[in-house]
């Protein structure tokens, strides 16, 4: 273990063999760090947190803070649970768990960039890309794959479909369906996120497929339930039932074209 001098371990923090902490870290009683983890100088880590393996914190990241919630109470506390190598860049902040029994969680290999902060209660899978300052508030749930470009904000509860693209500055206060790049003030669908579905390996044929599905569902004039059916029953496959599920769960409403 290479722990700075001047850093920080409370009691009751677990922390492997191998892990690595920078000057001025502080890593608080209850936290636990896996193998292989760097944590960087003046890193906080509260101790709500569970980190796996491979995970490196960047200068200045606060992970598993107090939400940013006025009726929060230290009592209500959920754990934030962090999976394997994920990259938390400068000033990263993710709140933990406040509301829900599992609290904040995020999965494995995901990069977010300077200043990104993930909201108490939310739920992110693997492969997620976070531009500068990109920011879910609580509740969110963000599938595999996305990539919020810098300055989105995604409000609460709100969920982002997977292999979604969020442009820059754009505000999501209703659900991303999988697949989609989205646009604008109040995020709109501006069209398929192509370079990201063949940068994945979907075939011409599924991308093809994936347009006529969101082409029935949004430009064939019907209503919602009788173009979900007729997308079932035109295009059955597993990438369709995939965005009728998102789509047929939704809470909040899913945004739609321009």
């Amino acid at each position: 273990m290479s722990i700075h001098a001047t850093a920080i371990i409370e009691p009751g923090a677990r922390l492997h063999p191998s892990v690595r902490v920078g000057p001025y870290a502080i890593i608080e009683s209850g936290a636990h760090i896996g193998p292989d983890c760097i944590i960087e100088s003046c890193v906080r880590i509260y101790g709500a947190t569970h980190m796996g393996r491979g995970n490196r914190v960047g200068h200045s990241a606060a992970i598993g803070g107090e939400p940013q919630d006025l009726g929060y109470r230290p009592e209500a506390a959920k754990p934030l649970t962090i999976g394997d190598h994920n990259h938390f860049r400068e000033g990263v902040t993710i709140s933990h768990g406040i509301k829900t029994a599992q609290g904040t969680r995020i999965g494995n290999h995901n990069f977010l960039m300077a200043y990104a902060h993930i909201g108490h209660d939310c739920i992110v899978g693997d492969h997620n890309i976070f531009a500068n300052t990109a920011t879910l508030g609580g509740h969110v749930e963000l599938e595999d794959r996305v990539f919020l470009s810098g300055q989105t904000a995604v409000h609460q509860f709100c969920r982002i479909g997977a292999l979604a693209m969020i442009s820059g500055m754009t505000a999501a206060t209703q659900d991303v369906p999988p697949f989609v790049m989205a646009d604008g003030h109040r995020a709109r669908i501006v069209g398929l996120n192509l370079v990201g579905l063949r940068r994945n390996g979907y075939t011409q044929e599924q991308r093809n497929l994936i347009k006529a599905v969101y082409r029935t569902l949004f430009r064939s004039g019907l209503r919602r339930s009788a173009a979900l059916a007729r997308a079932e029953q035109d295009y059955p496959s597993p990438l369709t039932r995939q965005i009728l599920r998102f789509i047929e769960s939704s809470h909040r409403g899913v945004i739609s074209f321009t």
